[in-house]
């Protein structure tokens, strides 16, 4: 795993005694990450990927991978990884995967072992066993694949028997997570007839499956059609690239935040409105809640400055951003009026319930907050200081750590669950705010 300084426990966040100004690089995008790791994988010949993220999650799918018999070399220090592509194929006919807390190696990899011909057994951590992928599996079998989710309500761990994945038409619900529909589509291209995929219901995290068809196409995959409602995706396999990975915009959501409550300005490089990721559209939310937001979109990423203070609340469908929604959150405390953030309901199965554990540590900062099914409400409050939970969710702790910049005493407890997405988060903090003693 990533190297972490030796961090207190609680860690207490010093308040920002006057407005953040500055810039930073967020370190690259974990979702592009793995995502361009399973592509490599399957490619034909060689990848060169760089500015990959150095965390807990692309840990875990370098490991997942390389149990599969996929041959990478990773400079963790250098932010680059060659892959040498199976072209297609899983070479290892049995293996037993550890996805620990890493969501997209569980079910990217749920999807991969599908291309292969032998059992595959996939775990996690005890949440990970809580966390629903049924969906994914019912596709699979839909597909001939011999596949099974263990633990109650259709949550791993999860076994695969297969003897290689023909391809066909299938349909894929989309309401709990839109990994699954990635997670086959990325096989899509290594199958013999190719794969049409319809969505069903109500897809979430729409801006995810963009990403997913963007990093698939840069290694050749072949689209027949542009439909909201599926995709129909040709065979043909994918061709190995040098990739470059882009900087994580959910990492940056926590520096334009710290901008929005301190009433200060932060400019945010190798992000623009052409980046692969959704979340880069918190900006927006933050630019309705009163801030300036300036964007400078050029070949080589551009930048996104965010400066003033969010002084107004807003009613906002967070589905597309549902990542950000902690950070938001957090940024609504100190606006003047109401915020009400919708259709989010997914985010209550993700690496812990993202509202009901989000309201609660709300609250305990004296947040008035209504919790709802599908979002929450919060309201201008006298906030105080609190030992905050983070529930082992290093967006929990990225984000409820950004109150701290504005109200005294307020501490993180297990604050290194960061290492997750951004092992450097607290120091990178330090930085933006000019304490570089925040971690000691």
């Amino acid at each position: 795993m990533p190297a972490v300084p030796r961090l207190p426990d609680p860690l207490a966040i010093p308040v920002c005694p006057t407005p953040v100004s500055g810039a930073i690089r967020p370190p690259g995008s974990k979702s592009i990450t793995n995502r361009a790791l399973v592509i490599a994988a399957l490619a034909r010949g060689e990848s060169r990927l760089t500015g990959v993220l150095d965390s807990d999650d692309t840990r875990v799918m370098v490991a997942g991978l390389s149990a599969l018999g996929i041959g990478l070399t990773p400079n963790w220090s250098a932010g680059e990884i060659r892959v040498t592509g199976s072209g297609g194929s899983i070479p290892a006919s049995t293996a037993t995967l550890d996805c620990a807390a890493s969501g997209t190696t569980m079910r990217f990899l749920s999807a991969v072992c599908a291309l292969g011909r032998g059992v595959y057994r996939l775990d996690g951590t005890a949440r990970m066993r809580q966390r629903p992928i049924g969906d994914l599996i019912d596709a699979l079998r839909d597909l001939g694949i011999d596949a099974i989710a263990e633990s109650p309500g259709g949550c791993p761990p999860v076994e695969i028997r297969s003897a290689g994945l023909v391809g066909g038409h299938v349909r894929i619900r989309g309401g709990t997570s839109s990994q699954f529909a990635s997670g086959l589509a990325m096989t899509a291209p290594c199958t013999p007839c190719g794969l049409k995929i319809d969505f069903e219901g109500t897809l979430v995290s729409v801006p995810y499956l963009a990403m997913t068809r963007r990093v698939m196409e840069s290694f050749g995959a072949r689209f027949e059609d542009d439909c909201d409602r599926g995709w129909t995706i040709s065979a043909g396999g994918y061709a190995g690239r040098d990739y470059a990975v882009e900087p994580d915009a959910s990492a940056a959501s926590y520096f334009a935040a710290a901008a929005a409550i301190t009433g200060g300005e932060m400019r945010i490089d190798g992000l623009s409105r052409g980046s692969l990721q959704g979340d880069v559209a918190l900006c927006d939310a933050l630019e309705r809640m009163g801030c300036t937001v300036t964007w400078r979109d050029v070949p080589d990423g551009g930048s996104v400055t965010v400066s003033g203070r969010a002084s107004r609340g807003i009613d906002v469908d967070m589905n597309a951003i549902s990542d950000t929604v902690p950070t938001l959150a957090v940024v609504a405390l100190f606006a003047a009026g109401p915020t009400t953030i919708r259709n989010v309901a997914h985010i209550r199965d993700k690496e812990t319930d993202r509202i009901g554990d989000l309201v609660r540590e709300l609250r305990r900062l004296g947040g008035d907050v209504d919790e709802r099914a599908d979002g929450l409400t919060i309201r201008p409050a006298l906030l105080r200081g609190a030992d905050l939970d983070t529930y082992d969710d290093h967006r929990m702790a990225m984000s409820l750590a950004l109150a701290g910049l504005a109200v005294p005493g307020v501490r993180i407890r297990d604050p290194g669950c960061v290492a997750k997405t951004f092992p450097g988060y607290w120091q990178a903090l330090g930085g933006a705010i000019g304490r570089g003693d925040i971690v000691r």
